[in-house]
């Protein structure tokens, strides 16, 4: 695997584009952002548990039910979650880009992000998506259409062999806040030109989405929309997987890569984030327990509030551990913070340790901090992302409505 440039236009056969709309009258910049394949795809997602859905997931979920998709639209600046019309909005939405891109309207998928509870302003989708010019380099522009309080582009792509094929996949994904996934991203998108049936993919998707957007918490809130896409157009040209032999495992390698990229930055660009914490639990009696263990520290607000304080406050992390009702023994636990700066450990055997303040302060002063637990119980690890609880948090959300 190479890391290459295109985010989801990197795979042969599918164009971007995005255009402002006006959804939400104080934005100025895009708003709406198409991804369109040039012949049909199989196609895989997965969705939000929270029980409160926005419409356009159950729209999606409808226009899947034969695992079969061309294009994707979706908007920012309004979520069409809990709001008058919503159904019937999230079906118009579908029918403009359907008839601006010349397909079926159950080949296109809908996604939203913004606001919950108002009225989506449909009307100016349907006046101005006509706006929209797709072309092979217009991830980008689709990748900043799609954000609402981010503050960077989630973007990657890659190349990799299968059957002697090359093939390629990229994705763009949006997450800033109300991120405790549950299921996939908060908003995910990801293409590939390798031949693979509906079945695999779906498989794929739910395994790797497991071990990277569910692996991921900024602020413990699982958001109404919720949702991760791929599409996949088989114009690579290698023999269609079927089964999950080699070819699946190397596709899924790629496919996890994308996913754990977009991950991280995700958590990097929390709301008001100064840093992306990354917790990873080793030596412990299952995968389950060690990711639980770990989510449980990048969630704690008392840990990110440590982090962003830049104190190596380690008995937080126990705290957090205790209560994630995994098993662990307390007094084998050791605990660690590292950095680009080099590492210092805290905790042994369940213990504090007499080590360096100013080395800990400097190590947790840097952008990416690193949380390292060893258990001593077992040979199974988990690795979580999360980021530090700023004062810049509570500011953007305390009037993100008004």
């Amino acid at each position: 695997m190479k890391i290459i440039s295109g985010g989801v236009c990197a795979a042969k056969g599918f164009k971007a584009g995005a255009t402002r709309c006006g959804i939400k009258e104080s934005r100025t910049t895009d708003d709406l952002a198409i991804i369109l394949s040039e012949c049909e795809c199989t196609a895989a997602a997965t969705y939000t548990l929270n029980r409160v859905k926005a419409a356009p997931l159950y729209v999606t979920m409808e226009h899947l039910e034969d695992g079969v998709a061309r294009a994707i639209v979706v908007n920012a600046g309004n979520a069409n979650a809990c709001a008058p019309d919503g159904m019937e909005n999230a079906r118009r939405q579908a029918q403009a880009a359907a008839k601006l891109l010349g397909v079926e309207e159950d080949r296109v998928l809908v996604a939203s992000t913004g606001v919950i509870g108002q009225r989506l302003n449909i009307e100016c989708i349907e006046e101005n998506i006509g706006n929209l010019k797709l072309s092979d380099n217009g991830s980008e522009a689709a990748s900043h259409a799609i954000l609402t309080t981010d503050t960077k582009v989630k973007s990657v792509a890659i190349e990799f062999t299968v059957g002697g094929k090359t093939c390629h996949i990229g994705g763009i994904a949006k997450g800033s806040g109300m991120i405790h996934p549950n299921m996939g991203t908060m908003l995910g998108f990801i293409t590939t030109d390798c031949n693979i049936t509906h079945e695999m993919l779906q498989i794929a998707l739910v395994e790797s989405v497991r071990r990277s957007y569910n692996r991921v918490s900024v602020d413990g809130d699982t958001s109404t929309n919720d949702m991760c896409i791929v599409m996949a157009n088989g114009l690579a040209g290698n023999e269609q997987i079927d089964w999950q032999n080699e070819d699946f495992d190397k596709f899924y390698q790629a496919l996890h890569e994308v996913n754990v990229r977009l991950a991280r930055m995700i958590a990097g660009d929390g709301e008001g984030a100064t840093k992306l914490i990354t917790c990873t639990v080793k030596g412990a009696r299952s995968e389950e327990a060690a990711e639980r263990l770990a989510k449980a520290v990048c969630a704690s607000s008392l840990v990110k509030a440590a982090m962003f304080g830049a104190d190596a406050n380690w008995g937080r992390v126990l705290c957090a551990m205790g209560y994630s009702k995994a098993p662990f023994r307390p007094e084998y636990v050791t605990v660690s913070f590292s950095s680009s700066v080099g590492t210092v450990m805290v905790c042994d055997h369940g213990y504090g340790l007499d080590f360096d303040e100013d080395l800990a302060k400097q190590i947790l002063l840097e952008e990416e901090v690193n949380i390292d637990v060893e258990l001593y119980e077992g040979e199974e690890k988990a690795t979580c992302w999360g980021c530090d609880l700023t004062y810049d948090y509570v500011k953007i959300n305390g009037d993100y409505r008004t």
